[in-house]
Formats: structure tokens, C-alpha cells, sequence
């Protein structure tokens, strides 16, 4: 049986089915991309929910695993060279997962990194930049009386909103006419900025009839829609 006892995290989360992959995650844009790709490639996991009402991610167990006390992290028992491997940060788990499956990332190298470029994108300007408008429209900025701030955030979004809506006029997906990691990524935030955070007036979002094709045809993945509900409450 696989013995994951050295990782502190496990006191914490005990594996009930330490043979399979353990996530550790919430239902957040960032922490629903990895529940998406593991329902896709169909990889054996275990879900633990870290709850940010308790401060969990910031508990020693936690962060053990993942030392910038965020969500999501994996502990893979069957890791590179069969040794447990632990993984943080949602992009790189994407291409660990991608890689180690041989799924939803193309095999031809320039292929590859088309799409890992639309991956970077979203990494480095979609979830950080649909992240403040939230903050600023929904959360505790919305009260701020200088609204040049949110403004700022709104014109860069709609920037990358348009952006991707370029890109997808051309083809199917982000990367192509295939599906990928890069698709996984992106329309989670592009979920939430119109959807929980209701910013899609803000931004203008029906201009950007491509992107919302796209993510219309994402929410429909049976995959899709198991993993925006995972870890459960």
C-alpha cells in the first residue's frame, strides 16, 4: 500500500486512497482548473477541501506543500520515476498533468507551445487581472470612493477580453481547433468575471461573442461541469 506519511500535509487531510492522486483545493477559478483536468484525463484523485473561513491554507500542514499558502496543490503518489511528487501553482500542475496523461497538450512541439503561450497568458494577465476587478467591484474595494483603480482593471480586462475574443474568431479554441490546457485555464475566470463577481456589463462582455461561444461550449463539458463543483462543501 502507499505510504504518503512523510508529508505532513496527510496528518491534516488523511488519504483515504493514498494510491490515488491527492488534490487540495477549493472551487475557485484557480482551484477548479485542476478538478477540471483531472475529470477530463480521468486519472484516479482524492479531493480535500482547504477552507479559507478557517484559514487552512494557512496552516502548517498546508503549507508544507505549498510554502505561498495557495490553492490548489497535489501530492501524486505515482510521481516521476514512481516516487510521490508534491506540485503547486495551477499552471505548472496543468502541464504536469498534461504531460504525465499525454492529453490536452499537442504532441508537436510548435503546437505545444501555442498553447502554452495562451497558458502564460492566462497565468500572467487574465486571473490577475479579472482577480482585481473583482476585489474592486464586488468585494471590499467597491467601496472605495476613487474608482480609478477599478477603471484601470476594467480597460485591461476588456483588453484581454478582446484579445481572446481575436483569437478565437480564427478557431475553435485558444490553442487551435483542439481543446487544451490552455481553454481549462482561461474560461474558469472568464466564468467567474461574469458570472459570480457579475462584472460582465463592466467589461462590455457582449462584444465578445466568440468568447462567450467558447465558453458556452466549455460549461457544457460533462468534465466541465463535475469540476467547477469540486472539492465539495
Amino acid at each position: 500500500m502507499t505510504d504518503l506519511s512523510a508529508y505532513p500535509i496527510t496528518k491534516k487531510w488523511p488519504a483515504q486512497h493514498p494510491e490515488r492522486l491527492q488534490l487540495y483545493s477549493l472551487p475557485t477559478p484557480n482551484g477548479v482548473k485542476v478538478a477540471i483536468m483531472l475529470e477530463e484525463t480521468g486519472l484516479p484523485y482524492e479531493p480535500h477541501r482547504v477552507a479559507f473561513d478557517t484559514n487552512d491554507q494557512l496552516s502548517p500542514e498546508f503549507l508544507s506543500l505549498n510554502p505561498n499558502n495557495k490553492i490548489p496543490a497535489i501530492l501524486d503518489p505515482n510521481g516521476p520515476g514512481g516516487k510521490p511528487l508534491a506540485l503547486f501553482e495551477s499552471g505548472a500542475i496543468l502541464l504536469y498533468l498534461a504531460e504525465k496523461t499525454g492529453q490536452f497538450l499537442p504532441a508537436d512541439a510548435a503546437a505545444r507551445y501555442q498553447a502554452i503561450q495562451w497558458l502564460m497568458f492566462q497565468m500572467g494577465g487574465v486571473g490577475p487581472m479579472f482577480g482585481q476587478v473583482g476585489f474592486f467591484h464586488k468585494f471590499a474595494g467597491k467601496d472605495y470612493e476613487d474608482k480609478r483603480p477599478r477603471d484601470r482593471y476594467v480597460a485591461e480586462s476588456a483588453r484581454l477580453l478582446a484579445v481572446l475574443d481575436g483569437v478565437l474568431g480564427k478557431h475553435e479554441w485558444l490553442a487551435g481547433d483542439e481543446y487544451s490546457i490552455a481553454d481549462i485555464a482561461t474560461f474558469p475566470w472568464v466564468r467567474n468575471l461574469i458570472g459570480f463577481y457579475g462584472a460582465g456589463e463592466l467589461v462590455g462582455f457582449d462584444k465578445y461573442r466568440n468568447v462567450a461561444r467558447a465558453l458556452d461550449a466549455f460549461v457544457k463539458r460533462p468534465a466541465v461541469t463535475k469540476g467547477l463543483t469540486i472539492p465539495a462543501a
